[in-house]
């Protein structure tokens, strides 16, 4: 096992933060390009489309921490064999979700424009939107366990090399078809599906040298049943805790509509804050996945203390700085977000509870990779739960009180206890290490 250095750690995690960065460039592509139609209806029919899929591949979202720490534990050990058949058993679960969405594809978006209707115009186009990135299913569930893949075995590099062609290709494609050949919405849904296939290529080829020369012992334990137990246990409980998760930010989004128009605009806005900050740490939060999970896989207790270590001070030297950031430049960020005054001025209220964010929340991001890398799941989902009380008791208490102050406090309760509670049980990392 490779020394575990500060330099070896920002390797796995830079690459990790430059992907993320441009995460965001392309929704702004998608909707820059087809806002020069000259309509309303594209933009609602592409945002929708979006919203849908994006609901609906995130169910499976648990491929990629799933497949990181069980691959990073086999890499650990010395098993390829075993290393390429975790990614192999996460594209087969891959290509069946995505097959399945794609035949069960009419009553999914019946029931998508049930719940949240829109115009008939909006919803037609949008049905169109949806009818061509359907056909993507496959490729971007099973992109998710190749990227988890890579991020076990230290090829961040790769992750980012995979976003920046997926997102490069989308956004010239993009422009040829509704910009240079006038396609319209069905031109950006095309565009993306492109993309999709043709990343998810780039991403077995970025795999080939570690699964290739092994292929034949990897499928032979492709249908182990131990192994499936073990991958099924994993993935449910980070399904779990990832819905638990979910709902704590749905209802904090549904709780802030009943302080009114201005005060939901204004938690939008500053919840833009949490997820560049969540961006920023999760490359630290990754590295400790790996690190960890390699640690775990190799037996190597004192390995599995200072990957942890090294990651908490890192992603905390983060988070200092985030806040700082946000401190000093809130302001002008929130300025860049909105016009509305009004708008403005309610987020500029609440900006505190964003320079305290990141430093409250980043010892949850990164037990969350500790944990991923050591499957520790069970723990992080019981760890979630009794969170989520925690939070629960606190929307009880605080915002009757205090209004939306309440109910940032509440959400800051949620990761603070988060934290907490997995702290409490992270000696278990170590002592899985042990043996």
């Amino acid at each position: 096992m490779a020394p575990l250095t500060h330099t070896r750690l920002l390797k796995i995690a830079a690459p990790i933060v430059l992907s993320n960065a441009t995460v965001p460039l392309l929704g702004a592509v998608d909707t820059g390009v087809v806002g020069q139609m000259g309509q309303a209806a594209p933009i609602g029919a592409v945002g929708v489309g979006a919203v849908v899929l994006v609901t609906l591949y995130w169910i499976f979202g648990f491929l990629r921490m799933g497949t990181s720490g069980l691959a990073a534990q086999a890499h650990g050990a010395g098993d390829l064999p075993e290393r390429g058949a975790i990614l192999m058993r996460a594209l087969l679960v891959g290509a069946l979700a995505g097959g399945a969405f794609i035949l069960l594809q009419h009553w999914l978006f019946r029931a998508a424009f049930l719940i949240a209707p829109a115009s008939p115009e909006v919803e037609t186009l949008a049905r169109q939107y949806l009818a061509i990135r359907i056909w993507g299913a496959p490729a971007t569930i099973a992109a998710y366990a190749v990227t988890g893949w890579l991020i076990a075995v230290e090829r961040t590099r790769g992750v980012l090399v995979l976003q920046l062609w997926i997102n490069g290709v989308n956004i010239a494609l993009d422009l040829w078809f509704v910009l240079g050949l006038g396609w319209g919405v069905p031109g950006v849904a095309l565009a993306t599906l492109i993309a999709e296939w043709t990343g998810l290529a780039l991403g077995l080829w970025l795999c080939r040298d570690g699964v290739l020369p092994v292929w034949r012992a990897a499928w032979a334990r492709l249908s182990d049943a131990a192994a499936l137990r073990v991958m099924l246990v994993v993935n449910r409980d980070i399904m779990l805790r990832s819905v638990l998760l979910q709902a704590s930010f749905t209802t904090f989004v549904f709780l802030g509509a009943r302080q009114g128009d201005v005060t939901l605009a204004a938690n939008q806005v500053l919840l833009q804050f949490l997820s560049i900050t969540a961006y920023a740490l999760d490359g630290f939060a990754f590295a400790a996945e790996t690190l960890v999970g390699q640690a775990v896989g190799a037996r190597a207790r004192d390995a599995v203390r200072q990957a942890a270590r090294m990651a908490m001070q890192w992603g905390l030297a983060g988070a200092l700085l985030l806040g700082a950031a946000f401190g000093l430049a809130g302001p002008w960020i929130i300025d860049l977000m909105t016009t509305s005054p009004e708008v403005r001025a309610t987020a500029r209220d609440y900006l505190p509870w964003l320079v305290a964010a990141p430093v409250i929340g980043v010892f949850s991001w990164i037990y969350d990779g500790i944990f991923i890398g050591a499957t520790l799941t069970a723990e992080m989902r019981r760890s979630m739960t009794a969170a989520v009380l925690c939070y629960g008791a606190a929307l009880i208490l605080l915002p009757p009180a205090f209004g939306n102050h309440g109910l940032w406090a509440a959400l800051m309760v949620l990761n603070a206890a988060r934290g907490i509670f997995m702290a409490r049980l992270a000696g278990r990392a170590e002592a899985k290490a042990a043996g």
